[in-house]
């Protein structure tokens, strides 16, 4: 806290000031959110608004009649607002989740303890809050994302392999366009047995109807309905309770067992893999759909592709909570990695079949 005797700098007034407007805006976008969500979600959303009203009081106390007029809010604070008010998803909550984990208070002297800890525990919350999205989306978006990367960097690399060999343009275009149906096609059928297979094994373990109806006619002195429980991962004293429980009739649940895996549909992970795949391959062939050749062609893909690994490597990156940078590059560096290599091995095997002829 700043000494009430001395007046504080203007450099801290208008930090203050700056403080005060990014709590007005965060209240205002988990006030948002709270209006699209119902039930419990709604009103943890507009718990953590009243919270950040706490905090822009205390900056109002601080600035005194040095408010003045209402400072610009932060870009992310911004773009949190934006996305907020249009559509209220985990992408939003996964921007509050990084913006609260950045808060400055831990290091600022002049914001209580309590509000450092507050924005700690607001990041949790949030985070609570994005991982039941994240949990419903991540078959399909899995299967997006690595579909559209997959889509990028094999059919660069394809594009620019085939094209160091010296090739037509039409044959590059052929075998890009080729590469686009076959991956996208197999990307599609992969996921497709995939997920159905993942959920053929899991039907395997849920318990067996029929035996659900013999328990009310075992023997309550001398049964096996415990060793079910045991098997299912309960103690041997949790499992005796449960299964005396069952049988006198306090416990309706019987054989149940919770299952609580998002795995989506496989369908839906297959469609969304198969139209990914082919949104992302056929960014590589574009110069040569246009009628691009020779290097110009092989340049302009090359970027493309980079400016389309970057983007879902930024997705990534927000819908993850980690750094949208870190994780554009990584994805930026994968990509050019492997069609660099591609590339290298084109034209060796075209300086091979020189030498050879």
């Amino acid at each position: 806290m700043p000494d009430a005797a001395s007046a504080p700098s203007a450099r801290r007034v208008r930090t203050w000031r700056q403080y005060l407007a990014d709590e007005r805006a965060e209240a205002a976008v988990y006030r948002d959110l709270a209006a699209r969500r119902t039930g419990e979600e709604r009103e943890i959303l507009l718990a953590l608004a009243d919270a950040e009203a706490r905090h822009e009081q205390h900056w109002l106390d601080l600035l005194g009649d040095r408010v003045g007029s209402p400072r610009p809010r932060a870009l992310r604070t911004v773009l949190l607002g934006f996305f907020a008010r249009r559509f209220g998803s985990v992408f939003v909550l996964a921007l509050a989740q990084r913006a609260e984990a950045r808060s400055p208070y831990a290091e600022d002297a002049d914001a209580t303890p309590a509000m450092a800890a507050d924005e700690r525990i607001h990041g949790e919350v949030v985070r609570g809050l994005a991982a039941r999205g994240r949990a419903r989306l991540s078959g399909t978006f899995r299967a997006a994302v690595f579909g559209a990367n997959d889509g990028l960097v094999s059919n660069l690399a394809l594009v620019l392999g085939v094209g160091a060999t010296g090739v037509p343009a039409t044959v590059i275009l052929a075998t890009g366009l080729a590469g686009l149906f076959a991956g996208a096609l197999s990307m599609g059928a992969g996921e497709f047995v995939s997920v159905r297979s993942q959920r053929e094994l899991l039907a395997a373990s849920h318990p067996d109807p029929a035996a659900d109806e013999a328990v009310p006619h075992l023997d309550v002195d001398a049964n096996e309905l415990a060793l079910v429980y045991r098997a299912r991962g309960m103690s041997e004293t949790d499992a005796a309770d449960r299964a005396e429980r069952v049988l006198r009739g306090l416990d309706v649940d019987h054989l149940a067992v919770d299952d609580h895996e998002e795995i989506g549909s496989a369908v839906g992970a297959a469609s969304s893999s198969f139209a990914f795949f082919a949104s992302g391959a056929i960014v590589a062939v574009l110069p040569y759909l246009f009628g691009l050749s020779g290097l110009t062609a092989i340049l302009l893909a090359a970027v493309l592709v980079g400016i389309a690994l970057l983007a879902t490597g930024a997705v990534v990156g927000l819908l993850s909570g980690g750094s949208p940078l870190r994780r554009a590059l990584r994805q930026l560096g994968i990509g050019y990695g492997a069609a660099a290599v591609t590339y290298a091995l084109g034209l060796l095997f075209d300086a091979l079949l020189s030498s050879a002829g």
